[in-house]
């Protein structure tokens, strides 16, 4: 059984946005009220007020790292994670795709995004004056972050901004030059929070190679919690660390209810956890919470998530 301890669904008493973040090495944000639910998921007393303080304060930055996908990570943790995570072969594969064909598009985007603060993709795309288009730009964006000279910012009326690592952060983000270091780093984080877990596991989790991934691995020494008793009951969101942080789901999953979660067309669906496996998914409207579990449940045993999940989001902005 995975170790609920080590990903904070205990929701231990004192953490903040930024030391979540921390203590699980980074967190999904490609879907950002999904990330925002994970903190919930991991906290008692956390709002998404308190996580924008915390974004906005440049404590945590979302951008490019485990996957290629997009992360909340610690900015004191950027080295370390920029070393390991960051490729450009899909990016110029991309900006070809898309017909971006600037002479130096790295120049491109920095020049444009330099010294103007969060921009949305349209706003790019009006500065851009037709050089790129559409995931075109994001793309460009993507490569000046491969440079370390690209974050996004935070979102203006529900769409992602992009602004110059220099302009949000204060410098460009500089990859740690000791690679041993980083990589002996990612383990001990990856290890710390996901038990048990192996090098195959740190390696779909990261992107990494399967050997490097053990190369780190030989560098770390298990830090596990020890094992306690689940918290009961966890409504957890889509693509929570819980899910996306191991290889495979198996042991939290039942083959037969894998579809009702995963349906296909890269939809990941919310999911009720109980004990530490899967039992049903739910969703929510606005402030209504609707549950569908895979088999009867005991009566009340969500009541308290369903009011805590309630509650986190009459917090919204």
């Amino acid at each position: 059984m995975r170790s609920i301890e080590a990903q904070l669904l205990h929701r231990p008493s004192g953490l903040t946005a930024g030391g979540i973040v921390r203590r699980l090495g980074a967190v999904q944000a490609q879907d950002v009220p999904a990330a925002l639910l994970a903190f919930r998921a991991r906290s008692a007393t956390l709002s998404p007020a308190d996580v924008e303080t915390a974004w906005h304060g440049r404590e945590i930055v979302r951008t490019w790292g485990p996957r290629g996908t997009l992360h909340f990570a610690h900015i004191d943790d950027l080295p370390w994670i920029h070393a390991l995570t960051r490729s450009d072969t899909h990016i110029l594969r991309r900006l070809r795709e898309e017909g971006v064909t600037a002479d130096d598009p790295l120049g491109l985007i920095a020049g444009t995004l330099d010294g103007q603060g969060p921009l949305t993709k349209a706003d790019l795309e009006d500065r851009l004056a037709g050089r790129a288009r559409g995931q075109g730009i994001v793309a460009l964006v993507a490569l000046a972050a491969y440079h370390g000279l690209a974050v996004l910012g935070p979102l203006r009326a529900g769409k992602p901004t992009y602004v110059h690592a220099a302009d949000w952060l204060g410098a460009p983000v500089v990859p740690e030059p000791d690679r041993e270091r980083a990589l002996k780093e990612l383990a001990i984080r990856y290890r710390r929070a996901h038990h048990p877990a192996a090098p195959e596991d740190l390696a779909a989790w990261s992107g990494l190679p399967l050997g490097q991934a053990r190369a780190a691995w030989g560098l770390s020494v298990d830090e596990s919690p020890p094992d306690r008793e689940g918290p009961g009951a966890r409504l957890l969101p889509a693509f929570d660390e819980y899910l996306m942080g191991w290889r495979s789901r198996d042991p939290i999953l039942a083959a037969e209810y894998a579809k009702q979660v995963f349906p296909g067309g890269g939809v990941l669906r919310p999911v009720v956890l109980v004990d530490g496996v899967i039992k049903g998914v739910w969703g929510r409207k606005g402030a209504q919470v609707s549950v569908r579990p895979f088999e009867a449940l005991p009566a009340g045993l969500l009541d308290d998530e369903i009011a805590d999940v309630r509650r986190f989001l009459a917090g919204e902005p």
